[in-house]
């Protein structure tokens, strides 16, 4: 691999107002390239993650990255969209770019504006990930989706709710610490496993701490091919990647195991000749608490059915032998969809690097990167190392 991350930036996730999506680009896209003292004319590609899908009138969005950016007219710029791994899809297609030695310098950006859109047109949206054909009518929209899919496991393998509520209270502590967070706040495990009036059953047995936030926000990278980056104050190496794709219908497939993710993990750590416990922290794609779980199981933390024993042992605590979500994840953070898949990669490269102030993981070294779109359809894994 001859990707390298060598600066980033990184907007407040939550409700924004008084920036549309322009100007989140606009923000992080300049803050980025000042970051890694690159100037706008050394852009070869521009990547723009942003699902859309209805969020915003205006589409056709790679362009915008131009306009307050004058530098980067005539550069080639395209908008990527997979679902909730939309931001993984622009990072994965920059790696590429690299890699295939098209140029040296590409210049990454993910966003989404949510909160203006009424909540009911919210569930819609994002419902168009799924399978309309079968699963256009689920109530509760992909919140309903995932409901299903935790009813599904919980009868196969138990009531999980005892480890769902360790997972939400680990990562609303985690979020405290995490300056870009949407809610930093450290709820507690008895709030978050009981049910009540601030904490009311959302869909199947999701509560509400179950579930991530409707957010705005952006994240950007700057990539380099490897030669060149190693003259940069710091760089942040590909040590490998992978994407798999599965089916979209839920009924194609059994739903009680992650199948996609777990190929995608095994490609990944298989390219770096890493096993899982190598790592030395994982930010992955909690957009519920049960897909957290679930993913335990597919990146090899623990055995099919087995995934609340690394939630309830304290496994995946900040000060466990693999902490998961050190940055509060997707459920305290926020889940701009398009924002996420490039939000980890900065907050994975910051850890890497020792950068990561109160969110820092001691003597992390080796990251690892989930992010999925759909219920487990678009899977992209990615592990990054800092070389300087």
């Amino acid at each position: 691999m001859t990707a390298c991350i060598v600066g980033w930036s990184h907007s407040t996730f939550g409700k924004l107002e008084g920036e549309d999506v322009e100007a989140l680009i606009g923000r992080v896209a300049a803050d980025a390239l000042a970051d890694a003292e690159v100037a706008p004319e050394e852009v070869d590609a521009i990547y723009l993650g942003w699902y859309n899908g209805g969020f915003s009138k205006q589409d056709f969005g790679a362009s915008l990255v131009l306009n307050s950016l004058p530098g980067l007219r005539y550069k080639p710029a395209t908008r990527l969209e997979n679902a909730c791994a939309t931001g993984s899809a622009a990072v994965h297609q920059a790696a590429t770019f690299l890699e295939a030695k098209q140029g040296r310098t590409v210049l990454v950006i993910g966003v989404e504006k949510m909160t203006d859109t009424p909540g009911p047109e919210i569930g819609g949206i994002l419902l168009q990930a799924a399978y309309l054909k079968e699963e256009g009518a689920t109530d509760g929209g992909f919140a309903g989706v995932f409901g299903q899919i935790c009813n599904g496991y919980f009868q196969k393998h138990g009531d999980q709710s005892d480890a769902l509520a360790a997972i939400a209270a680990k990562n609303h502590k985690n979020g405290c610490a995490n300056p870009y967070a949407q809610m930093r706040r450290d709820l507690g495990y008895e709030f978050c496993r009981a049910v009540s009036d601030k904490n009311p059953i959302v869909a199947g047995p999701l509560k509400r701490t179950d579930c991530s936030l409707v957010s705005d926000g952006a994240a950007a990278l700057v990539m380099r091919d490897m030669d060149t980056a190693l003259s940069a104050k710091k760089a942040v190496v590909f040590r490998a990647r992978a994407q798999v794709n599965d089916f979209l219908p839920m009924s194609k497939r059994d739903m009680t195991y992650l199948d996609g993710c777990a190929r995608a993990w095994d490609q990944a750590l298989g390219a770096a000749r890493l096993g899982i416990d190598d790592l030395d922290l994982v930010e992955t794609h909690d957009c519920f608490t049960i897909a957290e779980l679930m993913q335990y199981e597919a990146m090899g933390l623990a055995a099919p059915g087995d995934g609340a024993k690394a939630a309830l042992d304290g496994v995946t605590r900040k000060d466990g032998r693999l902490p998961v979500n050190p940055s509060g994840g997707l459920k305290s953070k926020g889940h701009p969809i398009g924002a996420t898949g490039v939000s980890m990669h900065v907050l994975t490269a910051m850890q890497v690097r020792g950068d990561a102030g109160d969110m820092q993981v001691d003597g992390a070294r080796l990251g690892g990167v989930f992010n999925m779109g759909g219920a487990a359809v678009a899977n992209y894994c990615s592990i990054l190392e800092a070389i300087r």
